[in-house]
C-alpha cells in the first residue's frame, strides 16, 4: 500500500525557495516545479511568476534562500496599531479616500495604500445601480406573486402553456455587422482582415413581441412618434393579440390565459386574462 503524506499547509518562504532550488538542481522543468508545489502547498504556494523568478536566480548562481538585506530604514508605517486604526476609519466611513487615511495616520499615501489593499485586503468598488428602491409593501407584493406562480408551476405544465409573454425593444433600420460576426478562419501566412467601423442607423422603430412556450405569436411595429400607453396596449391586445392567439393556438382562448409583461406593475394576484368570445 502506498502511503500519501499530508499536505504542507504551514510553510515558510524559505522552505518553498529551498524546494525550488532542489528541484531546479534535479533538472525538473519549470512548469512541473510549480505544479508539484501547488499539489503540496495548496493556497500557500508561490505564484507561477515568483517561482520562475527564483528558478532564474538559482540558475544564475544564487545559493541563499533568505531575503537579501534592503537599503534604507525599515518600514514603520505598517504597524499593528496603524492596521487597527485604518480598519476603524474604514468602518466609520466606507467612502474614505487613501489620502484621507494617510492624513489621519500621518503616514505616506503609499503606506496607507499598502495598509488598505495589501494588508487589510480592502478594495474600493462602486455601488450597483438598481431601477428603484422597493418599499416593504412592494417587496411583499412581489413575494406573494412569485409564491403564487411557483405554486401554479408545481401543479403541472399547464401553467407554462397558459402563459403569454410580451416585451418591447427598439430596432434600427440597419444593424451593422459586429466584430464577432466578422470572424473567419485565417492561415498564418494570410494578411489580417480589416473591417470599417459603422454605426447603427438613426432611424428606428418600436417592436412589440408576444410569445408563449411554443414560440412567437405576434410581432407588431409602432408608428413613428407613437407612445405605448395603457389604452394603446389594451387596444393592441383586443385588436391584434387575440386574433393571433386564435389562429396559432387553437382552443387557448377558451381557457384562462396569464399575460406577463416586463414592466407590468406588481399586484397581489397574478394577472389573469380570460378574453371574451367576441
Amino acid at each position: 500500500m502506498v502511503k500519501t503524506a499530508a499536505k504542507l499547509i504551514n510553510c515558510t518562504k524559505e522552505e518553498q525557495r529551498s524546494v525550488t532550488c532542489f528541484l531546479c538542481a534535479e533538472g525538473v522543468p519549470d512548469a512541473q516545479i510549480h505544479l508539484r508545489m501547488c499539489a503540496q502547498y495548496g493556497d500557500e504556494v508561490f505564484s507561477r511568476r515568483i517561482v520562475y523568478e527564483w528558478i532564474e536566480m538559482f540558475e544564475n548562481g544564487r545559493t541563499s534562500v533568505a531575503d537579501a538585506e534592503r537599503l534604507g530604514r525599515p518600514a514603520t508605517a505598517t504597524t499593528t496599531r496603524n492596521e487597527e486604526r485604518t480598519l476603524e476609519l474604514i468602518r466609520e466611513n466606507r467612502r474614505i479616500t487613501v489620502e484621507e487615511v494617510a492624513g489621519r495616520l500621518n503616514v505616506s499615501v503609499g503606506s496607507a495604500y499598502s495598509l488598505i489593499h495589501d494588508i487589510l485586503k480592502f478594495s474600493k468598488v462602486c455601488a450597483r445601480w438598481v431601477p428603484k428602491e422597493l418599499t416593504e409593501e412592494r417587496k411583499r407584493k412581489r413575494l406573494d406573486v412569485c409564491s403564487c406562480h411557483l405554486a401554479r408551476y408545481r401543479e403541472g405544465d399547464n401553467f407554462l402553456q397558459q402563459t403569454v409573454i410580451g416585451d418591447e425593444t427598439w430596432i434600427h433600420h440597419y444593424e451593422p455587422e459586429s466584430k464577432r460576426q466578422s470572424m473567419q478562419w485565417k492561415h498564418p501566412s494570410s494578411p489580417a482582415a480589416k473591417i470599417f467601423k459603422t454605426q447603427p442607423s438613426a432611424g428606428k422603430l418600436m417592436l412589440t413581441v408576444f410569445w408563449d412556450c411554443q414560440g412567437p405569436i405576434l410581432e407588431t411595429y409602432q408608428e413613428r412618434g407613437t407612445t405605448v400607453t395603457g389604452a394603446t396596449y389594451c387596444d393592441m391586445i383586443q385588436r391584434e393579440v387575440k386574433p393571433a392567439i386564435r389562429s396559432k393556438g387553437r382552443g387557448k382562448l377558451s381557457k384562462e390565459i396569464l399575460l406577463l409583461h416586463d414592466n407590468a406593475r406588481p399586484t397581489l394576484q397574478p394577472t389573469h386574462w380570460k378574453p371574451s368570445n367576441n
